[in-house]
């Protein structure tokens, strides 16, 4: 492994300076073991260089990162005590704080991974289809894709063809509320206009190249791993919906948090930490040396490099696309566990008939995310937010796709805004691949 720079203090983001050469060298035999799941995505690696490059030894904490394949298995492994903590999609302990899915434990998240990292991607044929119909270039925006998109449902109605099926990777995930959101916006019911099916992310890109699906939303690196196969087209990045958009968590059970406050506290910080390490440009090469392992990801390194530094191939003509904040993994508060992040994914179950919306469910979610843990390890340093909520996507460079505006004490008014939506529960029973 190349020479790794570290150096932070706590309170000081600059992750420049030089470090050692991997937790090995300064583990400890007291050292706290934590086992920690994770799924193979480029968004999983501030929990991968905590362990991997001493940020997490540093703290006392022997960190034991376990590969796995779906959410399901997470949730599944987390609940059953077989992880202490996992990397989690934003959404699941929304889910269990609201009762929802399949084995609802009591799940909460003091640490968010980042912002950024995931794209939709559609088969060349239906891309193609797109372009004919819509007349596109190739250099349209997301928006004018959706709408492109609209076009050619519609004429598949009309010629009595199957409509498109796009996979997400879980009911509760980002990516499958990114995707409606974006299908909404340019005119398309996501419950009636296509089918909407579970792929965990490693299967992705063969599902799209066996057929079996004609797009999906997912992380990084599997969406430019279609590309690179000539099987997909990239139409649209979460920047484009919305930047902010909750993404990847650390999730643990409360039960964990509460016989381990010290250990959960020495694990932020180090997750802190590796988070600003990951931050720095410099250090993202030798951070995709190693997630590019067949240990974390099995993926091409030059394919892991581009997609850190925000630099990909959209398509198998080589049309290129640069996106500077694709990752940001600590600056302008990315780790803070937003209490308006969790309203609104609240927000969205409810628009998309998950959950029916009560003033006690809106209670419920507020516990899903602690601010609380997350300053009690920190401190008060002066980039940790004051308050656990604000309004969402009311800036210039933090705006919905569809210039819709978040405001988490009224989310009923919100979700009655929009057009289309659902009324009504059960729409977390998608087909699985």
């Amino acid at each position: 492994m190349s020479f790794i720079r570290t150096g932070i203090d706590q309170g000081n983001s600059d992750a420049r300076g030089s470090g050692l050469s991997g937790p090995a060298a300064i583990r400890s035999e007291g050292a706290k073991l934590v086992r920690a799941g994770f799924i193979p995505l480029v968004d999983a690696c501030v929990l991968i260089a905590a362990a991997e490059f001493g940020f997490a030894a540093r703290e006392g904490i022997q960190l034991d990162l376990v590969k796995d394949v779906s959410w399901a298995n997470i949730r599944d492994r987390l609940a059953f005590r077989q992880f202490d903590v996992a990397h989690m999609l934003a959404p699941m302990p929304v889910a269990s704080a609201l009762g929802l899915g399949s084995n609802p434990s009591p799940t909460i998240t003091p640490f968010t991974l980042g912002r950024g990292g995931n794209a939709i991607t559609l088969s060349l044929n239906l891309y193609r289809r797109m372009q004919f119909k819509a007349e596109l270039t190739g250099q349209e925006n997301s928006l004018a894709n959706a709408k492109a998109l609209k076009l050619v449902i519609e004429d598949m109605r009309q010629q009595g063809e199957a409509l498109p099926v796009l996979g997400m990777t879980y009911p509760f995930s980002s990516h499958n509320y990114e995707l409606r959101y974006w299908l909404a916006a340019g005119g398309i019911h996501p419950d009636q206009d296509v089918k909407l099916v579970v792929v965990p992310p490693p299967m992705t890109s063969d599902a799209l190249s066996a057929g079996l699906i004609d797009g999906f939303c997912v992380g990084a690196p599997w969406n430019m791993v279609a590309v690179s196969r000539e099987v997909g087209r990239i139409v649209a990045v979460k920047e484009d919906i919305w930047p902010s958009s909750p993404e990847k968590v650390i999730g643990t059970r409360p039960e964990w948090a509460e016989q381990n406050p010290e250990t959960l506290s020495r694990l932020i910080v180090a997750l802190d930490r590796a988070a600003a390490w990951c931050d720095f440009p410099d250090n993202r090469h030798d951070l995709a040396q190693v997630l590019a392992e067949q240990r974390y990801l099995d993926v091409p390194f030059d394919i892991v490099h581009r997609v850190l530094m925000g630099r990909f191939t959209t398509d198998p003509d080589g049309t290129e696309r640069t996106v500077p904040e694709y990752f940001t993994f600590h600056r302008d508060g990315a780790n803070f566990p937003w209490i308006s992040h969790a309203q609104w994914i609240f927000s969205q179950m409810v628009r998309w008939g998950q959950v029916a919306y009560s003033p006690e469910a809106h209670r419920q979610v507020t516990a899903a995310f602690r601010p609380d843990l997350y300053r009690k390890a920190l401190g008060s340093r002066a980039d940790i937010p004051v308050d656990d909520m604000r309004i969402e996507g009311n800036t210039k460079n933090d705006g919905f796709i569809d210039g819709a505006v978040f405001d988490p004490r009224n989310i009923s008014t919100y979700v009655a805004g929009f057009e289309i939506r659902n009324t009504g529960p059960g729409l977390d029973d998608h087909s699985e691949i």
